[in-house]
């Protein structure tokens, strides 16, 4: 198997496993080949450094403390983790969110955790009225049923 380093035309970064470069290049050459965040189907192969196994190298010692920032794969991994949390731990009330929002803040029902879609006005409405609301964009991978 061959782990490619792979970029979507909206700059997301993530890898693909294939079981060489002409597979990569036939499923990428008919569209088989998705970003799962925003399911661009436009995918270029990042260049890599190739994987040497010299075991008797031992790792530099680093000469100064250096604080290292997220990579931006690993800031994408995390959010792709908080959007999966979100969808595990509220009911998806579709097109009635304001409605069923509105209930809960006036106590009308029990609050519980809930998502759904509303139109800006909705939105502007319910922010209006004192209800918090949050968009909440979900990556193409994540849209309709989950396996």
């Amino acid at each position: 198997m061959k782990v490619f380093n792979l970029r979507c035309a909206d700059g997301h970064l993530f890898e693909g496993w294939f079981a060489s470069e002409a597979d990569f290049l036939d499923q990428n050459g008919r569209s088989l080949i998705a970003c799962p965040l925003c399911g661009n189907h436009l995918v270029t192969r990042m260049p890599s450094a190739p994987r040497l196994n010299l075991s008797g190298a031992a790792e530099p010692e680093p000469t100064a403390h250096v604080v290292a920032k997220p990579a931006e794969s690993d800031l994408q991994a995390m959010w792709l983790q908080a959007v999966q949390h979100v969808l595990a731990h509220t009911e998806d009330v579709g097109r009635r969110f304001a409605e069923e929002a509105r209930r809960m803040h006036y106590g009308e029902i029990e609050h519980r955790g809930i998502r759904g879609q509303a139109t800006a006005e909705e939105r502007m409405a319910l922010t209006e009225e004192g209800i918090e609301v949050m968009p909440l964009p979900l990556p193409a991978a994540l849209q309709g049923p989950t396996h």
